[in-house]
C-alpha cells in the first residue's frame, strides 16, 4: 500500500516557535538532557555551589540554582533567544572551545517546548531580575541571592506527541540522576545538591576526587584502584582504573571525561577495553574514570547534538595513547607494586587515597590531583604483624626440588637459602618479598605463605599460568624482532594421529608454526610428529601443545594468530602447561613460583581475569577467633 502523497506547498520561511521547536527535538531529548544543559550552563559560569531540584522525573519541574557568577538585568532577554551565547564570538573561539557550553541554543530550545523562568542577580546588583519566556523578554525586579536559578515547568506541555515518547516517572528521574552524577564525578571542587519531589537524594561537598569518587561510585572502586597519570605532548590521562579482579556484569561504572566534558566515544571505549583484555575474566566490563586533557584546538566537540561524542584530529595516535597509558597502569598489578601498601581506610575517610596533594591539572581547579596512596588487590584489614614462634617448615636442601619432575627448574628462579625457610621474623621485617615465604600446600591447589601483613593465599595454576603467558609473549615479541625464539628440541618425536585438516595446516603454515617456537612435520597424510616446542613449554604434553596451536592457526589464519589473535594463543598454550591441580610441590618450589609473581607483569590475576592471590592479614584472622574481644 503507497504512502499518502505530501500535499504540495510553496517553500516559505519557518516561524521562529516552530523553529525552536525542531531544535529542542535535537536538545530536549528528554528530561535528563534539560539537567544536563543547565548544569554545563551553571560551571561555566564559575559556580562552586549547585541545587538540582526535580519533580516527577523532571516532566512537572526542573529547578537548578547556582552561585555562579550571574546575568546582567539588560541581557536576560538574550539569555532566551536562540543563538545568544557569550562563549563564543568567532570561527577561532569554535575551534578552541574551553567551555562546556557554546552554542547558545539550550535555553531557547526548552523554553520552546516549557514553560522558563529565569532568575538572576550578578555580585554588584542591588537585587535579582527575573524574565519569563512567555513574557516576550520584559524583565522584572525579584529576590534571590547572586547566581542564577532557572526553573523549567511542564516540559512538553505544548508538544504532547513528544511527552507520550517519555518513560515512567522513576525512569526519568534515574537518568537525569545519572547526569547529575557524571557531572559531579567530575567536578569534586563544586558541590552537588540532588532532590526529587521534595526528598533530599544525594549530597555532594566540595572534597577531593578520591572522596568524590568513592561516594559515587563505590567502597568497592575505592578499594580496587589504580591511580594513573601520563603524559606524553600535548595529552595528559589520569584518573584511576579499577582492578580487573573488580569488574562488573555491566558496563555502567565507565566514565571518561575529554577537557572536563563527560563524553561516550568509540574510540576511548575501545582503547581502555583493548588495555584490559589480558586480564578480563569473560565478558565483564572493568570500572575506571579517566580524564584526557589535551589542547581544544585538537579535538572538535561539536560533532553531536548532546556532545556526547568527540572527533579528534589525530585520532590514531590519541587511541594508542590512552591504550598503552592504561595497560602499563595495568602492569604493575603485580606482587611488587603492593610491598609496602598500607591498608586502606573506610570510604569516608580522606586515607582512602585519592590525588592528594598531588598538583591540580590545568583541566580546572580542584578538578583531579595525582593518587598518592596505592590500593593492594584482596580484603585488606588493619593489621599488626607478629612473627610465627615456630621454626622454618622443612630444612633447607640446597635448592633442589623434591617433586619428581623438578618445577622449581621451570619456574626459572634460582632458590636461595633463606627462601627455602617459612618466614623468620628478621627475613619477615625486611619486606624484600611482598608474598613472603611459603608454609605449605592445600589440596595441591593452593600455596600458603605467610609474610609481614599476614597470611598469603595463592593459586598456584592460575599464578604460574600468568608467568608463562608473560614469558611466552616476551618471548613471541623478541623473535619478532629478529631474536631466536628459544626452542627445546625433542630427544625422540612426538608422533600422533591427526586427520587430514591439521596435516594441511602443519604444511600451510610451517612458517608461522616456527615463529611460534613449533617444528610440526607430517610423517604420513594421517601422521604429524613434534620435533622441537618452545624452551618455556618443553614440560607440556606436546600432542595436546600441537592440537591447540594447529586449532588458532587454522581457524584465525597464520598472519592473524601472529598479529591480531597471538595473546589468545599463547594464553591457550600457557594454560596448558601450568603446573595443573595435586601436583606436589617442595617448599623451595613454591618460594620460587612467589618470587617469579613479584617480578611478572599483571601478576594478580591469571589469563583469564582471576585473581592468583589473596591477602588475609591478622587482623582479619584475629576476628575469626575473637581475638582480643
Amino acid at each position: 500500500m503507497n504512502a499518502p502523497l505530501t500535499p504540495h506547498r510553496p517553500i516559505q520561511a519557518l516561524p521562529d516557535q516552530l523553529i525552536s521547536q525542531i531544535a529542542a527535538g535535537e536538545v530536549v531529548e528528554r528530561p535528563s538532557a534539560v539537567v544536563k544543559e543547565l548544569l554545563e550552563n551553571a560551571l561555566d559560569s564559575g559556580a562552586t555551589q549547585i541545587t538540582v531540584r526535580l519533580e516527577e522525573g523532571g516532566v512537572k519541574r526542573i529547578a537548578i540554582t547556582d552561585n555562579g557568577r550571574g546575568i546582567d538585568a539588560a541581557q536576560l532577554p538574550l539569555a532566551l533567544a536562540r543563538h545568544a551565547t557569550s562563549k563564543i564570538a568567532s570561527l577561532s573561539d569554535l575551534e578552541n572551545v574551553g567551555t562546556l557550553g557554546f552554542r547558545g541554543e539550550a535555553l531557547a530550545s526548552i523554553a520552546s517546548v516549557a514553560a522558563v523562568t529565569l532568575t538572576s542577580r550578578t555580585a554588584d546588583a542591588a537585587h535579582a531580575w527575573e524574565i519569563v519566556g512567555s513574557r516576550d523578554g520584559a524583565v522584572a525586579p525579584s529576590s534571590g541571592a547572586p547566581g542564577t536559578t532557572v526553573d523549567v515547568l511542564d516540559l512538553y506541555f505544548n508538544t504532547p506527541a513528544r511527552r507520550k515518547f517519555l518513560k515512567s516517572e522513576q525512569t526519568e528521574f534515574g537518568h537525569c540522576a545519572e547526569v547529575v552524577r557524571r557531572i559531579a564525578l567530575a567536578r569534586p571542587d563544586v558541590s552537588f545538591a540532588l532532590s526529587h519531589n521534595g526528598r533530599a537524594i544525594d549530597q555532594w561537598n566540595v572534597s577531593e576526587m578520591a572522596k568524590r569518587s568513592a561516594h559515587i561510585l563505590g567502597s568497592g572502586f575505592a578499594e580496587a584502584r589504580l591511580a594513573l597519570d601520563e603524559t606524553a605532548g600535548p595529552l595528559r590521562l589520569h584518573g584511576y582504573a579499577g582492578l580487573p579482579t573488580a569488574a562488573k556484569a555491566r558496563a555502567d561504572g565507565q566514565f571518561f571525561y575529554v577537557n572536563g566534558r563527560y563524553v561516550r566515544d568509540k574510540l576511548l571505549v575501545h582503547a581502555v577495553r583493548a588495555a584490559y583484555q589480558d586480564v578480563l575474566h569473560g565478558d565483564r566490563f572493568p570500572s575506571y574514570v579517566l580524564a584526557l586533557d589535551l589542547d581544544p584546538a585538537l579535538v572538535d566537540v561539536n560533532v553531536h547534538p548532546s556532545k556526547i561524542e568527540v572527533r579528534f584530529r589525530d585520532s590514531r595516535a590519541v587511541h594508542q595513547f590512552v591504550f598503552h597509558a592504561v595497560q602499563r597502569a595495568l602492569a604493575q598489578t603485580s606482587a611488587t607494586a603492593f610491598g609496602s601498601v598500607q591498608s586502606p581506610q573506610p570510604a569516608a575517610d580522606a586515607g582512602l587515597g585519592g590525588f592528594g596533594a598531588g598538583a591540580e591539572s590545568n583541566g580546572g581547579p580542584g578538578m583531579w590531583r595525582r593518587e598518592q596512596t596505592q590500593t593492594s588487590f584482596g580484603p585488606q584489614f588493619s593489621a599488626t604483624f607478629s612473627p610465627s614462634p615456630y621454626g622454618p617448615a622443612a630444612p633447607y636442601n640446597g635448592g633442589v626440588a623434591q617433586s619428581s619432575d623438578n618445577y622449581g627448574a621451570l619456574f626459572g628462579a634460582a632458590v636461595r637459602p633463606a627462601e627455602a625457610y617459612v618466614a623468620s621474623a628478621a627475613a619477615l621485617a625486611q619486606e624484600e618479598h611482598p608474598l613472603g615465604f611459603a608454609l605449605a600446600q592445600l589440596h595441591g591447589i593452593y600455596i600458603l605463605a605467610q609474610n609481614t601483613k599476614g597470611l598469603v593465599l595463592v593459586d598456584m595454576h592460575a599464578a604460574h599460568e600468568r608467568i608463562l603467558y608473560e614469558q611466552l609473549k616476551t618471548a613471541l615479541a623478541a623473535q619478532v624482532s629478529g631474536q631466536d625464539m628459544q626452542v627445546q628440541a625433542l630427544l625422540i618425536p612426538a608422533t600422533f594421529y591427526a586427520d587430514a585438516i591439521e596435516v594441511g595446516t602443519a604444511n600451510e603454515h610451517q612458517e608461522t608454526l616456527r615463529a611460534l617456537g613449533f617444528d610440526i612435520a607430517a610423517l604420513s597424510p594421517t601422521t604429524l610428529a613434534v620435533r622441537s616446542v618452545p624452551t618455556l613449554l618443553k614440560n607440556a604434553d606436546a600432542q595436546t601443545l600441537a592440537r591447540d596451536v594447529l586449532r588458532d592457526v587454522r581457524e584465525y589464519g597464520g598472519s592473524r594468530v601472529l598479529i591480531e589473535r597471538q595473546n589468545e594463543l599463547l594464553g591457550t598454550l600457557a594454560c596448558h602447561t601450568a603446573v595443573r591441580a595435586n601436583r606436589i610441590l617442595s617448599v623451595p618450589e613454591m618460594n620460587a613460583l612467589l618470587r617469579q609473581m613479584e617480578h611478572t607483569e599483571r601478576a594478580d590475576q591469571c589469563n583469564h581475569g582471576r585473581p592468583t592471590w589473596v591477602q588475609v592479614d591478622i587482623g582479619a584472622l584475629d576476628k575469626l577467633f575473637l581475638r582480643g574481644q
